[in-house]
């Protein structure tokens, strides 16, 4: 009795061990250029089922064999830089009265669906409300060109950048509003046929600063793969389907971030060679907080969620892909305060990020 105890402690000791390791390998695969590694570069979207694994296995050896608790226990230790970022904890901090408040939000061309028939109401009432210094959209759409007009009304200072190289004048747009003056942009050259990636100069007191908004590629699910994926996640497709359908959907994301790693890497490029200004870069990026794109862009940067907000911050909400693709960064002599993902407003797919940056190092 006592040598099959100990063979199945073994056995259980084991499949531990192996899911620590791929909590490390799916917690540091955004180290991994996709474009090389598609594959391995793309674990890290499945890194909090290895999470939760792990806290298993630890609730298991804590009832039965506590002895046993340092596996899962040094595994938790040895992911601490992937844990962090995925689900950051932080003191709170109160903004100083002087620092600047800065929305990034992918407003979905405020089609409001389906919560909501006049999404772009709902959007500019809480954009009202916030009252923010720079707010950076992405679908910036509006084929009413209600925005041009309504966004005059609120910020002295407003401009648009079609990334899209279809022929509709608006479709896919970037746009920043701002009580800031706007010296200058430049578009961020890579190639993508529906993204693109734009840096604004606003004159902010006696400094330059340049906000750098993103929409990189996006992840080229179908509605009815994400539908697939909420079943997946439920449990409803099982068998040999479940693991063709896993398969297939990850292959896409795949693919999608090979896509995403040459636009990332020009923002980081353009990032280093304009690192006498102060910047701030902010956007959807379309890929998780330990992808192979958070990463590149957020290289020598001060990543705002990370460093000053709690819990994971969902900014996707539809179809089970609860995660956060929004990111926001900050050049080391800007300090943030306060970043949080707003879940009160629900007329996009997405929440805004939120947060409050100040010129200086927090005392």
């Amino acid at each position: 009795m006592k040598s099959v105890k100990s063979i199945l402690s073994g056995l259980v000791a084991g499949a531990n061990v192996v899911t620590v390791l791929a909590m490390l390998l799916m917690g540091f695969s955004g180290y991994v250029n996709p474009v090389s590694h598609p594959t391995i570069s793309s674990l890290g979207f499945l890194f909090p089922f290895a999470l939760l694994a792990n806290l298993f296995f630890l609730f298991l050896w804590l009832t039965f064999k506590w002895r046993m608790a340092w596996i899962p226990l040094l595994g938790f230790l040895l992911a601490y830089v992937p844990i962090r970022i995925y689900i950051p904890f932080n003191i709170p901090s109160t903004p100083p009265e002087d620092a600047v408040k800065v929305i990034s939000y992918n407003v979905e061309g405020y089609y409001g669906e389906p919560n909501y028939k006049d999404g772009f109401q709902m959007i500019y009432k809480y954009l009202k409300d916030q009252q923010a210094d720079i707010v950076c959209l992405q679908e910036d759409n509006d084929t009413w060109r209600k925005s041009e007009i309504f966004f005059d009304s609120l910020y002295a200072y407003n401009d648009y950048e079609k990334i899209n190289k279809s022929t509709n004048p608006i479709l896919n747009r970037l746009g920043i509003h701002t009580r800031y003056p706007i010296l200058r942009k430049e578009r961020i050259a890579y190639d993508s046929y529906s993204n693109g990636s734009v840096a604004w100069y606003l004159q902010v007191g006696d400094d330059t600063l340049i906000v750098i908004n993103n929409h990189l590629e996006s992840t080229h699910l179908t509605k009815k793969d994400r539908e697939q994926y909420t079943q997946l996640v439920r449990g409803d497709i099982q068998g040999d389907t479940a693991q063709q359908e896993s398969r297939r959907l990850f292959a896409t994301l795949a693919r999608s971030a090979s896509l995403r790693a040459p636009a990332a890497e020009a923002v980081q490029q353009y990032i280093a060679s304009h690192r006498q200004y102060s910047i701030l870069v902010c956007g959807d990026f379309n890929d998780t907080p330990l992808s192979y794109s958070r990463h590149v862009v957020g290289k020598d940067l001060t990543d705002c969620y990370v460093s000053t907000g709690n819990g994971i911050g969902n900014s996707y909400n539809r179809h089970g892909m609860y995660v956060r693709i929004d990111h926001m960064f900050c050049t080391p002599d800007l300090t943030p305060y306060g970043c949080k993902i707003d879940s009160k407003i629900d007329a996009s797919d997405h929440y805004p990020v939120i947060c409050w940056i100040k010129k200086g190092v927090k005392p």
